[in-house]
């Protein structure tokens, strides 16, 4: 069995990949990462240390013009700012309208793309890790238990009954890829999740709220928290050394 694995570097797609390796081992396992014209490429870097961290082999390929009309505001075209908040809050504001993070039936196109590629590299299996969070409250309609019924239908009809798509997240929550992906010890200090693309997470967008969460009630801190908060340690104490040495040079 080889599988094809949607990566995309952050928690969910990351502990997919780790448990394709860890189920048929990484001779038998592809990874797909997909640029689609968002505002940094933290994550596509994340995924391309994930892949280089389990030796398995990465495709990258570029479906930014697809996107080009969209007013999404992860695009990095977009003239909307990306929101803060947890989505729960976000869905709450926006009246039944889609959250502004949602990138155009992106799940569907992924996975039609990754079936052509899966396809060709001999695969029996596309693995992506869309998760009940995500579809909650139709905050992404292509995370949903029904749409990922509908594509694989799709896939495997129009593959010729050669391939599947496996989702095994879709009825868990975040919290369970989690705590799935510390007992496969997966280096989540390698992953990227931030909407924005700082030096450290933001800690203030959904999918930021939502990761955080998720190692808490694992009763662990995820390693880019620790990041985040020694980095913010270190920018006050900076701040506070310039401050005393400017009033020193004051007093003189």
């Amino acid at each position: 069995m080889r599988v094809l694995v949607l990566l995309s570097g952050g928690v969910d797609s990351s502990t997919c990949l780790a448990m394709a390796v860890d189920r048929y081992g990484k001779d038998n396992v592809v990874a797909l990462s997909a640029s689609y014209g968002q505002k940094h490429t933290k994550e596509l870097e994340s995924a391309r240390k994930i892949a280089s961290y389990y030796q398995i082999e990465l495709i990258e390929i570029n479906l930014g013009k697809i996107f080009s009309f969209s007013n999404c505001s992860l695009l990095s075209h977009s003239d909307k700012e990306i929101p803060q908040g947890s989505y729960d809050e976000q869905l709450r504001n926006i009246d039944g309208e889609k959250l502004s993070t949602y990138v155009p039936f992106r799940n569907g196109l992924f996975l039609s793309t990754a079936a052509s590629i899966a396809l060709s590299k001999n695969c029996q299996v596309i693995y992506y890790g869309a998760h009940s969070d995500d579809s909650a409250g139709d905050a992404y309609p292509d995370c949903s238990p029904e749409f990922n019924e509908a594509m694989n239908r799709a896939i495997y009809l129009g593959s010729g009954k050669e391939l599947n798509i496996e989702a095994p997240f879709v009825n868990m929550h975040k919290s369970d890829i989690v705590k799935k992906g510390l007992e496969l010890n997966l280096p989540y200090e390698l992953t990227w999740s931030c909407y924005e693309g700082g030096e450290y997470p933001c800690g203030k967008c959904g999918t930021c709220i939502d990761r955080e969460k998720a190692f808490e009630i694992n009763n662990s801190i995820d390693p880019l928290v620790k990041l985040r908060k020694r980095r913010q340690i270190d920018e006050r104490f900076k701040r506070f050394n310039t401050t005393r040495k400017s009033r020193s040079k004051i007093s003189r």
